[in-house]
């Protein structure tokens, strides 16, 4: 009896101890692989725009401490999206996506998850430079 009751108060305290450490367990690789494969894709969307695979220091400047969608507000409202611009503009829309994607990720991680807050200002800055290049698509033949 005394070997049982031993036994339910170990587990107890196991539990207890997972319990409480959960909160400090490093971040789980799977989120680091979604935002991988996410920024991969951003990457990937900016050469075939013939943009810069790495955003500017000043687009980075530019969208720090910034929501992605502030990020993005480059255009006048009423922009107008030529024909021959629907691949471009459409190609912008899904680097947005991913970097809304990947600072929602990375909101859910610690502050101090360099990896995570560094590909999210990444995102924010490809698609505020996807976005210019959108606005300024068809200017040239005006």
């Amino acid at each position: 009896m005394k070997a049982a009751i031993a036994g339910v108060l170990v587990g107890v305290m196991v539990a207890s101890v997972m319990a409480c450490s959960h909160d400090r367990l490093p971040p789980s690789p799977d989120k680091h692989d979604e935002i991988l494969a996410l920024w991969m894709q951003i990457r990937e969307f900016k050469s075939t725009m013939h943009l810069r695979l790495d955003p500017s220091e000043q687009a980075l400047i530019a969208v720090r401490n910034k929501s992605v969608a502030q990020s993005h507000a480059v255009c006048p409202d009423n922009h107008d999206v030529r024909p021959a611009c629907y691949d471009t503009c459409n190609l912008a829309g899904d680097i947005c996506d991913n970097a809304e994607q990947i600072c929602k990720i990375a909101s859910e991680l610690p502050k101090d998850d360099t990896f995570a807050q560094t590909k999210c200002d990444d995102a924010k800055a490809s698609c505020r430079e996807g976005k210019q290049r959108c606005c300024d698509c068809g200017k040239e033949s005006q």
